[in-house]
């Protein structure tokens, strides 16, 4: 393809789909070289843009794009955003049966679709080998692509088996993608994937209209009401779920319009929360650190981290989420010696012996009722609290042994997943008619259950008992009363709905005793933790380097300067006290530049130092009558 139509046909299809006139910075630049037939390597920064780099050559070319992600909840909010702009989109995950996941690959045989999102485990079974010499893939993208490495903070074992598409398609380019890499994950990446020569796209970490902030607090609840307003949006982040909930709670009761987000709640639950928390209806949400991944909300004005993160790599992503329509925003991380003595101690705690390992390795075998020499590849329910009750096991440290045996390849544990319910016939029809004498009402609703699922007999078949009570025409609790009868009576399988995590078991169970440990690759990752929990105490300890270098230098960018817009940077500036009379011209300038903003914009603005002198001006001048505090909140000058 020609360069000029090239731009013609990008340009086109970025107006068509998505309503840009113009692309953000290297977004062009990528897909251009996509398109090309490049292997690429993106990283561009939490709201750079990552996905449309490459949704939009997908749709450029003939075939389809699949992408790898490791996140169930991301994958279906980016099917259900791309369907919303008429792209035709699918995705395979483990929150999905064999027969849902064999409709979906044969859909995208014969289907006009354009992107498979796909889970890093379902690229190895069987069935997906199967489908896959016979996809036409016009682009392998890889998401979140640091996970493919043991040198990042989010190793997964199952990105290794990625670089094993390119012995099927060796002439579809890879785009790998992430927005955390330090210089040796970015080599790594492209090792893993036997990229040779990629071109390489660096946005810069740079964030100039983010505020860097971090405070030490012997009160966090009391700082975080204090900082946290009903007039701009927010996030905060905790560590635990519990943590979560006890600062969501604090702060309803406190007058603030806060929602709660975590892993552990309901379906339900979490979509409440978050489309409440994208409307603006409650103004914050307190959440552990997964959420805001995939979501596309620019007008956040605050990231708060309730706990200091484990890495930088963590607080880098999760402060980017702020200010993505680039106007003033903050990000404010609150500490103490606590959070300090965690970080110092964390290595011991994700890293514990080997005969702990081994000890958690027979209590999940014998949690799911595993027996030796089970066959492998196969999902089961897993409720951790539940777990570690019946074992007598600590939370936390059996989380992280869960996680280590999961790097050493042995299972998967996925996130909450919402299965609905199923049924299948496991009698013959004939069987059935016998039915219509002696049961007349369970016979009339097995007929029903015909009617309105015809796979219902070939296998385990997802239904809604309120359409089934609907189409019955009774009350729903009857219909699941005849469906439970049926079941007694060995007529059919019934599977209730049921959500919760689940871990996918990979191998041949074996006796504790004799499991293979990679006790030396243990220690490296061991190694490589421990030097990122060091520059992150370094980062919460530091008073006198900028903050942003220090981000800078962390991700292999090279910087000298000061930001400018850090805690560190306002510090020194202020070594030059600034009169009152000087505040009140520049923030007249400010207002006058910008319109309107809130108090906490326009505070970024200055020395955090001058913090309360600023608003001792703003009230004078509200006094005055030279500024207007709106309805909304937002002060502007008259």
């Amino acid at each position: 393809m020609e360069f000029e139509n090239l731009t013609i046909v990008v340009q086109t299809l970025l107006k068509q789909y998505w309503g840009f006139d113009a692309f953000r910075p290297l977004q062009q630049e990528i897909i251009q070289s996509v398109l090309e037939g490049n292997d690429t390597l993106a990283l561009l920064p939490t709201g750079g843009g990552k996905s449309i780099c490459y949704q939009l050559p997908a749709l450029a070319k003939d075939g389809f794009c699949l992408v790898v992600s490791p996140l169930i909840a991301l994958m279906q909010d980016q099917v259900a955003r791309l369907k919303q702009q008429d792209i035709p989109a699918a995705c395979v995950h483990a929150g999905m049966n064999y027969y849902d996941v064999k409709r979906t690959l044969e859909n995208m045989l014969h289907g006009p679709y354009k992107l498979l999102y796909v889970s890093p485990e379902r690229l190895q079974t069987e069935l997906f080998r199967e489908y896959l010499p016979e996809f036409n893939i016009n682009l392998i993208a890889v998401d979140e692509a640091h996970c493919i490495s043991q040198w990042g903070h989010d190793f997964r074992p199952d990105y290794l088996k990625i670089a094993d598409l390119r012995n099927v398609f060796s002439e579809v380019p890879v785009l790998a993608l992430t927005a955390s890499a330090t210089p040796a994950v970015q080599k790594d990446i492209a090792l893993q994937l036997q990229i040779k020569e990629a071109r390489i796209f660096k946005h810069s970490f740079q964030r100039s209209n983010i505020f860097y902030e971090l405070r030490y607090t012997e009160n966090k609840n009391a700082d975080t009401l204090k900082q946290i307003g009903n007039t701009s949006t927010s996030i905060i982040y905790c560590r635990s779920r519990k943590q979560t909930e006890s600062v969501a709670r604090y702060l309803n009761q406190s007058g603030k319009t806060t929602a709660a987000y975590h892993a552990g709640m309901s379906k339900d639950k979490r979509e409440l929360a978050q489309h409440e928390w994208m409307q603006d209806k409650a103004l914050t949400v307190v959440a552990t650190t997964a959420f805001g991944m995939g979501i596309d909300k620019a007008n956040v004005r605050t990231v708060l981290h309730y706990d200091a993160p484990e890495h930088l790599e963590a607080y880098y992503q999760e402060a980017g989420r702020a200010g993505r329509d680039g106007k003033p925003s903050l990000a404010l991380l609150l500490y103490n010696n606590t959070d300090i003595i965690r970080l110092q101690e964390s290595t011991e705690l994700h890293f514990p012996p080997e005969a702990y390992l081994r000890q958690v390795y027979q209590a999940v075998v014998e949690y799911l009722q595993i027996a030796i020499g089970t066959e492998p590849n196969r999902y089961y329910p897993f409720d951790l609290a539940d777990f570690c009750k019946k074992f007598s096991l600590q939370a936390s440290p059996a989380s992280y042994a869960l996680r280590l045996l999961e790097q050493e390849g042995l299972w998967i544990i996925t996130e909450s997943v919402f299965h609905p319910a199923t049924i299948q016939f496991i009698t013959d029809r004939y069987a059935l008619d016998q039915l219509a004498n002696a049961y007349p009402n369970l016979h009339y609703v097995s007929t029903g259950l015909l009617r309105l699922y015809g796979s219902i007999f070939q296998y385990p078949t997802p239904v809604r008992l309120s359409a089934i009570a609907k189409q019955l025409r009774l009350k729903q609790e009857e219909a699941e009363q005849a469906i439970y009868r049926l079941a007694e009576m060995n007529i059919l399988e019934y599977s209730k709905p049921n959500e919760g995590p689940q871990l996918f078991f990979h191998h041949y169970r074996v006796d504790s005793r004799h499991l293979i440990i990679d006790l030396k690759r243990i220690d490296t990752l061991r190694k490589a933790h421990e030097a990122r929990t060091n520059a992150m105490i370094a980062f919460l300890k530091n008073e006198d380097k900028c903050r942003e270098q220090i981000l800078l230098n962390y991700f292999g960018e090279e910087s000298t300067k000061d930001c400018g817009h850090c805690d560190v940077c306002r510090k020194k500036q202020n070594k030059v006290s600034i009169s009152g009379k000087e505040v009140r011209k520049q923030l007249l300038e400010l207002l006058k530049e910008k319109r309107e903003l809130s108090v906490q914009d326009i505070v970024a603005h200055f020395p955090i130092d001058i913090k309360e002198s600023v608003i001792t001006v703003i009230r004078e001048l509200v006094d005055e009558r030279n500024l207007i505090i709106q309805e909304n909140g937002l002060i502007k000058s008259r």
